[in-house]
C-alpha cells in the first residue's frame, strides 16, 4: 500500500465539512432543478391551444420591470436662448388610442378585400392617416417580384358619431387577382399615421389582416347563388333584455322571412342565460347564429360599436344572402295581406337599397278588453295603439342587396356601388312597427288600459291599430310547429 501523503486526511475532512455546511442549499437547488425539469416535461403534453406568448411574459414582467429610458430627443430640457426667450420642451409618454383595431377581414372578389375595424377618431378627424395593402404568397418559391401591393382607400361609415374610436372600412383592390392558384397567402395592412398625433414621426403598423391557408380560396363564391334569400344583421344587444320579447320577435320573423333565411345576433352583454334559452331552439334548427362581441366594450365607440358590428356583418355575409336587413329587436317588419316578403322585394329588385317606413307603437297603452288575460298575451298582441302625431321625421330602417354595397350604417347605407340605386318610396308595400323600449323591460308592459279607438296620451294622439295583433295566433301556431312547447314558460 502506498503511504498517504501528509495532510491528506485533513483535506478530506475539509471537503466533508464544506459539503455538510451547504447541504441545505444543495437540497434546495436540486429540488428546484427537479421541479423545472418536471414542468418542462409536462408542457410537452399540454394541448397546443395553451400557449404562453411573448405578450403574456411581458404582462408578467411589467409590474417589476423599470420603465424604459426615454430617447435623447425626449429628454430635452427647457432652454434659455441668448435672446432671452425660454424655449420649452415637451415630453410625450404613452398613447391615447390604438392606430387600428381589426374586427374582420373579408374578400370582396378575386382581387379585392375589405378590412373592418376601429381607429383613433382624432387621427382621422384632424390628420390624414394612410393605408396600403400587400399580399404575400405562401409559395416560398415565388420571389419578391411576385408580391403585389395595392394602395387602399378608407370609408368612415359612422356619420361622425364615433367617440374615442371611429369605424373604418379599408378597401384593398389589387391590379390583378391574388391566390388564384389556391396556394395560400397573407394579406398585410400597413397603417400609417402620416404624422398625426406627432408631426415628428410617421409611424406605420404592419398588420396581418387575413391568412388564406392553401386550398381554402373558393372562387365560385362570388358568382354562385346565395345560400340565403334573406339575412338579418342585428345591432349590438346589451342590457337586461326581456326573454319573452325576444321569443316573440324571433318566432314572428322566422315565419315572415321563411326557410331560406338566417339571423345573426350580436351579444354585447344582453344575451343573458334566459335569453340564450330562447335562442337555442332556433340555433339548433340553423336559423340563428350568435356572436359574442363583448370584448368590443374595451374600445370606446358609438353605442356599443354598433356601426362596427353592422359593417362586419355586411362583409362577412356579403355573398351569402340576396337581401340583408338592418333593424332592431323591438321592431317588426310587415308586408300587407295577399303579398309575401318575396313578392314585395321582387318588385323592388331594381334597387340596391330600400328604406322602410316606421309605425311607432305605444309601449304602455293596451285595450281594456285584455285586462284579465294580458299577462298571457304577447307584446305585439296587446300593445295596440299607434302614435299618429304628424310633422315628425321618424327614423327608417332598410334592406340592401349586399353585393352592391361597400359599407353600411344604422338607418341606411351611403356607400353603394356605381350605378346602384336607393328608393324611399316603399309606403304601402313594406313597413315596420316599432315598440320602443319594450325589449329592455322585464315587467308587464300594459301600464294603461284604454277602452277607445283613439286617445290623446302624454300629449300625443294614438289610434287603435290591430295589424300585428291579428297575426299573433298564426305566429304562436308556427312556433309550436317548429320548436314545440319548450318556451311556454318563458318569463317577461
Amino acid at each position: 500500500m502506498g503511504k498517504e501523503r501528509p495532510g491528506g486526511e485533513k483535506q478530506k475532512r475539509m471537503v466533508v465539512g464544506v459539503v455538510c455546511n451547504f447541504a441545505a442549499e444543495l437540497k434546495l437547488l436540486l429540488t428546484a432543478l427537479l421541479l423545472l425539469c418536471t414542468l418542462v416535461t409536462l408542457l410537452q403534453f399540454v394541448p397546443s391551444r395553451f400557449t404562453i406568448s411573448a405578450s403574456d411574459l411581458r404582462f408578467c414582467i411589467s409590474p417589476i420591470a423599470a420603465s424604459p429610458s426615454p430617447s435623447l430627443s425626449d429628454t430635452q430640457s427647457d432652454d434659455l436662448l441668448s435672446s432671452g426667450i425660454l424655449r420649452r420642451a415637451f415630453h410625450p409618454y404613452g398613447a391615447a388610442a390604438y392606430n387600428f383595431i381589426t374586427m374582420g377581414t373579408y374578400r370582396g372578389g378575386p382581387n379585392t378585400f375589405a378590412i373592418v375595424g376601429l381607429a383613433s377618431k382624432p387621427l382621422h378627424l384632424y390628420s390624414r392617416p394612410a393605408y396600403q395593402c400587400q399580399w404575400l404568397p405562401s409559395n416560398t418559391k415565388q420571389n419578391n417580384t411576385n408580391i403585389t401591393s395595392s394602395l387602399a382607400y378608407k370609408i368612415l361609415p359612422d356619420w361622425g358619431y364615433g367617440r374615442v374610436y371611429t369605424v373604418v372600412v379599408v378597401n384593398c383592390t389589387f391590379s390583378h387577382p391574388v391566390n388564384l392558384d389556391n396556394s395560400g397567402g397573407t394579406l398585410l395592412l400597413h397603417a400609417s399615421t402620416s404624422g398625426g398625433g406627432d408631426s415628428k414621426f410617421n409611424l406605420t403598423d404592419t398588420i396581418s389582416a387575413l391568412t388564406e391557408p392553401p386550398g381554402t380560396f373558393n372562387l365560385s363564391l362570388f358568382t354562385s347563388k346565395p345560400k340565403y334569400d334573406y339575412l338579418y344583421c342585428g345591432s349590438s344587444l346589451y342590457g337586461t333584455l326581456s326573454p319573452q320579447r325576444v321569443r316573440e320577435w324571433i318566432a314572428y320573423h322566422v315565419r315572415l322571412f321563411g326557410e331560406r333565411s338566417h339571423f345573426v345576433i350580436h351579444d354585447a352583454g344582453g344575451v343573458h342565460e334566459e335569453v340564450l334559452e330562447v335562442l337555442k331552439p332556433w340555433m339548433e334548427l340553423g336559423y340563428v347564429s350568435l356572436q359574442d362581441i363583448r370584448e368590443q366594450e374595451r374600445f370606446d365607440g358609438y353605442y356599443h360599436n354598433q356601426f362596427l358590428v353592422v359593417n362586419d356583418c355586411l362583409h362577412r355575409y356579403k355573398f351569402m344572402a340576396k337581401w340583408i336587413f338592418f333593424f332592431d329587436v323591438d321592431e317588426y317588419i310587415f308586408v300587407p295581406p295577399k303579398t309575401t316578403l318575396g313578392s314585395v322585394l321582387d318588385s323592388l329588385s331594381d334597387y340596391s337599397q330600400i328604406t322602410i317606413e316606421q309605425m311607432p307603437m305605444s309601449n304602455k297603452l293596451c285595450h281594456s278588453v285584455d285586462a284579465a288575460k294580458r299577462h298571457r298575451k304577447w307584446g305585439f298582441e296587446k300593445l295596440v295603439y299607434r302614435d299618429v302625431k304628424r310633422g315628425i321625421r321618424r327614423d327608417r330602417k332598410y334592406a340592401i342587396q349586399p353585393r352592391n354595397v361597400y359599407a353600411t350604417g344604422v338607418h341606411m347605407s351611403q356607400n353603394l356601388g356605381a350605378g346602384a340605386k336607393t328608393t324611399h318610396k316603399t309606403e304601402g308595400r313594406i313597413k315596420y312597427f316599432h315598440y320602443h323600449g319594450t325589449i329592455a323591460q322585464r315587467r308587464e308592459p300594459c301600464r294603461n288600459l284604454v277602452n277607445s279607438t283613439d286617445i290623446n296620451f302624454e300629449n300625443n294622439p294614438f289610434v287603435l291599430d290591430t295589424t300585428l295583433r291579428d297575426l299573433a295566433g298564426s305566429v304562436k301556431k308556427f312556433e309550436l310547429k317548429m320548436i314545440g312547447s319548450r318556451l311556454y314558460n318563458t318569463r317577461q
